[in-house]
């Protein structure tokens, strides 16, 4: 039982990490660049945020509710594991601690992308395409770094 629940949460953590690894470090990049416009023969290409923004939300529909189920298998192995882990010292404590409190801070900035951020983004004006894109990257980069963390606590828990 433990190895399936390993095997589990595992697999649910490189898919979510890997996924936003993909998102933030090549489509976002190449949508960019392939959104670019060239106003005058010989000028420099100037980026298009609202096509851009068009291509982005083709790729985020229907996305929320899967990123959410993956969060409650993560959540929901991850307890499965302490439950079934023996030898518990207190430093093994302090990193499953660690572990849930990036989990949470992960879950809570995907529900201010998911319920505030988009909302926020579908109704900007044309004009604030670009600060609301560069607000999302912040905010993605934050989240790929705290499941990052949390990846790396687990890898220590695993082999503590």
């Amino acid at each position: 039982m433990s190895f399936l629940l390993m095997l589990v949460h595992l697999g649910v953590a490189v898919a979510w990490l890997g996924s936003m690894g993909y998102s933030l470090f090549v489509v976002q990049p190449r949508i960019a660049r392939a959104c670019e416009r060239v106003t005058e023969p010989g000028r420099q290409a100037l980026p298009d945020p609202e096509r851009a923004e068009e291509l982005y939300r083709e790729l985020a529909a229907g996305n929320r509710w899967p990123v959410v189920a993956l969060i409650s298998v993560l959540a929901l192995s991850g307890a499965g594991l302490v439950i079934v882990h023996d030898g518990r010292s207190d430093g093994w404590w302090l990193l499953v601690g660690l572990k849930a409190l990036l989990l949470v801070a992960a879950a809570g900035l995907f529900w201010w992308v998911s319920w505030r951020g988009w909302p926020r983004r579908i109704f900007a004006l044309p004009e604030e395409l670009p600060a609301e894109q560069a607000r999302f990257r912040r905010v993605a980069l934050v989240m790929a770094s705290v499941v990052g963390l949390a990846f790396l606590a687990g890898v220590v828990l695993a082999h503590g």
